[in-house]
């Protein structure tokens, strides 16, 4: 029995080594757009396989492409290609779609709506398998707000005339009082959530006696306490400049709006060359007096070494101050006196400035 028993053994052995031993094709890998679902896990040697595009992808040829699974256990080549179909952009989002006009199958178009604005259809689209959204676009419909309300003892001035029960999102107003009443605040307007803004209080504002200007004045104005949208005028003293509204308004806080400032005429600061003022090249002892307003322009002179010539920096009068250009070197006496003519102000104009030097 045991030489029976070990040829049995043996046979055994030898089937399953043939049986195993053939080659089979795991499914085979295929590109983004080809059907999948229909593929086997795994494969004999010989099967062949139908390529064949998804639902909303087309094939790069109409005739089905076969795979077949060779004796080594892998596949043929596969030639099939599958492209997704394409979405026309609408016409009126194209301008925020980067120049595209058209968007691949599954792409998904989110919508939403300017602040003040009520969306009226689906948020979102989706392209289809046939070429075409899910969703139109949705219309963004402006916000309406109930007609505000008027202040007591006051009243609505609206920027622009308008007609009906309701108003827009974006118009605007103006809250008045009576005479010698101030608006809590003077703005109001159809907000962005639907409702318009409430009413202010109207109530007595009183500003202090306006304060004095330095280098300037008050004009035609009693010094005494002020009621609301009462104003005072300020001037400069001579030569100073005024920088900001002349004419000052008690606000609805009880203060007053900005006042303005006097701005300093300048000296400029050099005792030997020649500058450019008001349209003119004059030398520094001929300009009296020393004085040039605020926010007037002089240019001096400086010297280009390499080329043999001279150009023109302008600095300008900033409250009392104007700054020496670094490229300004003031002449000595002998210099001046003796050898005006070599002066960068004298000599050759330059065609170009030279770079400017680092502060």
């Amino acid at each position: 029995m045991a030489p029976a028993l070990a040829l049995l053994l043996l046979c055994q052995v030898a089937l399953y080594t043939a049986v195993t031993s053939k080659n089979v094709c795991s499914r085979p890998d295929v590109a983004e757009g080809i059907e999948e679902l229909t593929l086997n896990r795994v494969y004999e040697v010989g099967d062949q396989v139908n390529l064949v595009c998804e639902r909303g992808f087309l094939p790069s040829t109409a005739t089905p492409r076969k795979l077949t699974c060779t004796d080594a256990g892998g596949w043929t080549p596969a030639d099939l290609a599958c492209t997704p179909k394409m979405c026309p952009i609408p016409r009126p989002l194209q301008p925020l779609a980067m120049g595209r006009t058209e968007a691949p199958f599954k792409s998904v178009l989110n919508f939403t709506c300017d602040d003040g604005y009520v969306m009226q259809g689906a948020n979102e689209s989706i392209c289809s398998h046939d070429g075409t959204w899910s969703n139109p676009p949705p219309l963004c419909k402006v916000v309406n707000c109930p007609l505000p309300k008027s202040p007591r003892d006051g009243r609505i001035v609206y920027d622009k005339p308008f007609t009906g029960s309701t108003t827009r999102y974006g118009q605007s107003w103006t809250y008045e009082c009576n005479p010698r009443l101030a608006p809590s605040y003077e703005r109001g307007s159809c907000m962005a959530d639907g409702s318009a803004t409430e009413p202010p209080l109207c109530r007595e504002v009183r500003c202090t006696i306006p304060t004095a200007l330095r280098n300037g004045f008050i004009t035609f104005a009693v010094m005494r306490q002020h009621g609301y949208k009462e104003t005072v005028k300020y001037a400069c003293n001579e030569n100073y400049i005024l920088d900001g509204e002349a004419e000052v308004q008690c606000q609805n806080s009880g203060n007053w709006s900005s006042k303005p400032v006097c701005r300093a005429p300048c000296k400029v600061g050099i005792k030997r060359g020649r500058i450019f003022y008001n349209a003119r090249k004059l030398w520094i002892a001929d300009l009296k007096p020393n004085r040039v307003l605020h926010g007037e322009h002089v240019a001096f002179y400086c010297l280009n070494r390499e080329a043999r010539c001279g150009y023109a920096v302008a600095s300008t009068c900033n409250n009392g101050n104007i700054p020496i250009p670094e490229c300004f070197v003031e002449p000595g006496k002998v210099e001046y006196t003796l050898r005006a003519k070599t002066l960068p102000s004298e000599i050759t104009t330059c065609t170009t400035s030279p770079p400017a030097l680092p502060a």
